[in-house]
């Protein structure tokens, strides 16, 4: 690698609110301020579910899975379009944006060590103790186990829309 090379700044997107208020306020932070010559290259990382790990069953004799398959990467085609717009929006228009299928833990991680990334940034979904165990918080695990600085960007409680505050 050439001593001139950039260091790598990975975002991982979802289809969630959280993940694109983190790609936006990392642009706003990171990117935008040093434009046309960012300090980072930026990548954007999107993980496709496989099928079956979609479904959870399976009926017999269905090719469910092609159909589910097909869904998938609809969402996933619009996740990367919707981020490729943000980008543009903000005048960056050298990211990298990659779709790389299976659980976004381990899509994460190994895209941190392929491009020996520096930074690698995620949304948090803000789920509560008992929903985080059940479903796994990607947030968790990548700061355990990526390679990098991890940075969890939390959307405020204020810019929620809908949000109720009980007291």
């Amino acid at each position: 690698m050439a001593a001139t090379t950039k260091p790598v700044m990975i975002v991982g997107v979802d289809e969630s609110e959280q993940s694109f208020y983190a790609l936006e306020w990392t642009l706003d932070h990171f990117l935008v301020p040093s434009a046309p010559n960012p300090p980072f290259n930026l990548i954007i990382v999107h993980s496709k579910p496989t099928p079956a790990s979609s479904m959870g069953f399976a009926v017999p004799g269905v090719d469910i899975l092609s159909h589910v398959d097909e869904d998938l990467k609809k969402i996933a085609n619009r996740v990367v379009e919707r981020a490729k717009e943000l980008c543009i929006s903000k005048s960056v228009t050298d990211a990298t944006l990659e779709i790389v299928e299976g659980d976004a833990r381990n899509v994460l991680c190994d895209a941190v060590e392929r491009h020996h990334a520096t930074i690698l940034a995620v949304g948090s979904h803000g789920h509560g103790a008992i929903k985080r165990a059940v479903l796994g918080s990607v947030s968790d695990y990548v700061t355990h186990h990526a390679h990098c600085t991890v940075m969890i960007v939390k959307k405020p409680k204020g810019k929620h829309e809908g949000a109720h505050h009980v007291t």
